[in-house]
C-alpha cells in the first residue's frame, strides 16, 4: 500500500482538532447562505443518474483552485481556523440536527460542493469567510472565496439534551466517521477501497459533492447523499444517520465502473494499532496499550464467529478470511478499561467500534485485513474490507446496502464466550512460545469438562490447558507453539464441552 494512503488516513487527526468555536467576533454575520443559483429538483435518483453519466465520460482529475497560501496551510495553521457555532446550519430553526462545514486547505485543497435539500429541491451552500474565526497563525487576509468546503460535520444532542455534540464527519477523499454515546473519535470508514495492498498503487476515489436533507422538527435521523468519483469507479451513496447509544448509519450504494476494477473493497474500515498486550514490540512507553481498535471480528452465515487480535508487524501483513455468506465484520475496541491505556488525553478506552452488517446477500467473498508497520500512533495502519468474488465491470452497476453500527456495545446479544485477552511469552519448552487466551463468561450453561481445540498450520502444539478464570467467571486457555522453521504460523483455537462449541474462534498469525 502506498504511503500516501496512510497520510490520508492520518489526516483524520487533523479533522478532530479543527474544533468549532463558540466565540463571536465583533460582527454577527448571518447563517450559511445559499449560492443564489436556481434550486434544482432533487431525489435519491438524481445522484444515481449523475454517477451513471459521470462513468460514461473519461476521468478528470479535480483541480484545486485555492490560493497557494491556503492550499499549503500547515497543520497548526489549519487548526487555527474554527467554524463559528453561531453560524451552524439549522441552528436558528431549532432543528434536532445542525451542520458545520470544514474550511478548504491543508490536506484538503479541492473544495467539495455541499447542497441543502428542502422540499425536493437542492441548492448549493455558498462559502463565506464570515463562517469562521481565523487565528494568528492563518495567512492574511482570510480566504475570500472558494468553490465549496473540505467537508462537513453534523451535530446533535447525543450525550446531553442541552448540548449539540459532533456525531458524524465527512472529510477527505471518501472518509467519514461517527460516534455513539460516550465515544471520542477513533477509527474511520470509507466509501470504497480499490486495489488495497496490491503490488500496484491504491486508488482513492473521493466524494465530489454532498447533499444534506433538511430534517423535520423532532426527527431522530438525518440523510446525507454523496457523489463518488475516481479513475475506475463512480458511485451514488445515501447515508441515513440515526444517533444513539450506538449510532447507526444505513448506507445504500450504487456503483458504476469506467473500466474493470482489479480489487473492489466494500465498506472499508481504517484504524490505528501501535501496540497492545499481545504485541508490545520495542516501544518504550508508560502506557500499557495504544490503539483505536484491538481486533477484527468476522461473523459468517453458518454461525461461526472469528476474532483476530491486531498486530503492528515488522513487515506488511495481508490476511484473508473466506466467507460464503457474510453476516457481519467489524473492527472492535473490545478492551474499554481505562487502566489498559492510562492515557488521560487520548482516552483510547472511549474509542468506538464499528460493525458492518450487510443488508441482503453479498454473495461469497473475503474479509481482507491489512496490517501496516508503523512507529507512530498518528498513522492509521489497519484496514478491513469486504472483497466480493463477483467483479465490478462497466457491463452492469453494483447495488449494495449495509448498516454501520458505531459504539462500544455490540448490536447483537452474545451467542457464546468471546476472547477478552491474548498474551504471548516464552514457553517452558526450549524454543517455544506460550500463548495465554482469556475468554469471557459463557451465556451457555452446562456441566462437564471444557477442552481447548488448537490447530496450527505448522510446528507443534504442546502443553494445552484450560482452567476457570475465577475473577471474570470465564476461562483461561494456554498452549505452547514449537515452531517448525521460520515460516509464519496460522493458529486457531476455541473451547468446547463435549460436542458443543462454547466460544468464538480465536485466530492469530505468529511470525518468528
Amino acid at each position: 500500500m502506498k504511503s500516501s494512503g496512510r497520510k490520508t488516513w492520518s489526516a483524520w487527526l487533523c479533522a478532530a482538532v479543527v474544533a468549532s468555536s463558540g466565540a463571536a467576533s465583533a460582527r454577527e454575520p448571518s447563517a450559511p447562505a445559499k449560492s443564489g443559483t436556481v434550486a434544482r429538483a432533487f431525489t435519491a435518483a438524481t445522484v444515481v443518474e449523475r454517477a451513471r453519466a459521470l462513468a460514461a465520460r473519461p476521468y478528470q482529475e479535480p483541480r484545486q483552485s485555492l490560493p497557494e497560501a491556503y492550499a499549503h496551510l500547515s497543520y497548526d495553521a489549519y487548526r487555527d481556523i474554527r467554524y463559528r457555532n453561531d453560524q451552524a446550519l439549522w441552528r436558528e430553526a431549532g432543528l434536532p440536527f445542525q451542520a458545520q462545514f470544514f474550511h478548504p486547505g491543508f490536506l484538503y485543497p479541492v473544495p467539495v460542493v455541499v447542497n441543502v435539500v428542502e422540499g425536493g429541491r437542492a441548492e448549493p451552500v455558498r462559502f463565506s469567510p464570515d463562517l469562521y474565526t481565523y487565528g494568528a497563525l492563518v495567512p492574511a487576509p482570510p480566504l475570500a472565496n472558494a468553490a465549496g468546503f473540505a467537508g462537513l460535520r453534523l451535530t446533535h444532542p447525543l450525550n446531553r439534551k442541552d448540548h449539540f455534540d459532533e456525531v458524524v464527519s465527512f472529510l477527505g477523499a471518501s472518509y467519514f466517521r461517527a460516534l455513539g454515546q460516550g465515544n471520542v473519535y477513533g477509527l474511520s470508514a470509507r466509501g470504497l477501497a480499490i486495489d488495497t495492498a496490491l503490488p500496484r498503487p491504491e486508488e482513492f476515489p473521493s466524494f465530489r459533492e454532498l447533499w444534506l436533507e433538511r430534517p423535520a422538527p423532532g426527527a431522530d435521523r438525518v440523510v446525507v447523499h454523496a457523489l463518488l468519483d475516481g479513475p475506475s469507479v463512480t458511485g451514488a451513496y445515501r447515508f441515513t444517520l440515526i444517533p444513539g447509544a450506538r449510532t447507526v448509519m444505513e448506507v445504500e450504494v450504487t456503483l458504476f465502473a469506467r473500466k474493470a476494477v482489479g480489487q473492489l473493497g466494500l465498506a472499508p474500515l481504517t484504524s490505528m494499532y501501535l501496540f497492545g498486550e499481545n504485541d508490545r514490540g520495542t516501544f518504550d512507553d508508560f502506557r500499557p496499550e495504544v490503539h483505536d481498535s484491538d481486533g477484527l471480528f468476522v461473523w459468517s452465515q453458518d454461525g461461526e464467529q472469528l476474532w483476530r487480535p491486531l498486530q503492528n508487524p515488522a513487515r506488511l501483513n495481508v490476511s484473508g478470511f473466506r466467507v460464503q455468506g457474510l453476516r457481519a465484520f467489524a473492527l472492535l475496541q473490545r478492551d474499554t478499561d481505562f487502566h489498559s491505556y492510562e492515557d488521560l488525553e487520548a482516552r483510547y478506552e472511549r474509542r468506538p467500534s464499528a460493525w458492518v452488517e450487510p443488508v441482503g446477500s453479498w454473495g461469497p467473498g473475503t474479509v481482507k485485513l491489512v496490517e501496516i508497520p508503523t512507529a507512530q500512533e498518528v498513522h492509521d495502519n489497519i484496514v478491513a474490507l469486504w472483497v466480493p468474488d463477483a467483479p465490478l465491470t462497466p457491463a452492469a452497476p453494483l447495488r449494495v446496502a449495509y448498516r454501520l453500527h458505531w459504539g462500544s456495545e455490540s448490536p447483537w446479544a452474545a451467542t457464546g464466550s468471546v476472547v477478552t485477552a491474548t498474551r504471548v511469552a516464552a514457553g517452558d519448552t526450549a524454543g517455544a512460545r506460550r500463548f495465554v487466551l482469556d475468554f469471557s463468561r459463557s451465556p451457555k450453561a452446562g456441566d462437564g469438562p471444557v477442552e481447548a481445540v488448537i490447530t496450527a498450520s505448522s510446528g507443534q502444539v504442546l502443553r494445552t490447558t484450560v482452567r476457570a478464570h475465577e475473577p471474570s467467571g470465564g476461562w483461561r486457555a494456554t498452549f505452547e507453539l514449537l515452531p517448525d522453521g521460520t515460516a509464519p504460523t496460522e493458529l486457531r483455537a476455541y473451547l468446547r464441552r463435549g460436542s458443543e462449541t462454547l466460544t468464538e474462534t480465536w485466530s492469530y498469525l505468529w511470525t518468528p
